[in-house]
């Protein structure tokens, strides 16, 4: 086989595979977030952020957002117009209250998820860190 025909071919197999790479980052599924280190927030689902300011809820946010949020809320929470920016969400109790709603039970438009919902996958302890995190992004 020639450079040539070598070039060729392995550029063929890129494009062939370039869909599929493609695809995979709008199918990605949602990951469960490692929680140690926070205080355990027991069965009932808090309406208000109970880690607010809590520096390890930021680290475990930043992992969690990463993982579950970023693809489509864009990187350091700075939305690139795909979906909402999180900073720009209420703060407070009533944005607390409308943020875990979300994250939990997801968002649809015309009978489809616009946002998955992350109930059963995320923990409360994991969707506070990641409003921690997000609530702790500059706003610039």
């Amino acid at each position: 086989m020639t450079k040539t025909t070598l070039a060729l071919a392995c550029g063929l197999a890129v494009l062939v595979g370039l869909p599929s790479l493609v695809r995979a980052h709008g199918d990605a599924a949602p990951q469960p977030v490692d929680t140690t280190g926070l205080d355990p927030l027991g069965d009932d689902i808090r309406t208000s952020n109970p880690y607010e300011g809590n520096k390890v809820a930021i680290r475990i946010g930043a992992n969690g957002y990463n993982q579950n949020c970023a693809r489509c809320h864009g990187l350091d929470a700075k939305s690139g117009g795909m979906a909402p920016d999180l900073r720009e969400v209420e703060a407070g109790e009533s944005g607390d209250g409308w943020f875990i709603t979300r994250v939990l039970h997801g968002a649809k438009k015309d009978d489809r998820f616009r946002m998955p919902p992350f109930e059963g996958i995320l923990s409360q302890e994991a969707i506070w860190a990641i409003r921690t995190y997000v609530e702790n992004q500059p706003k610039d």
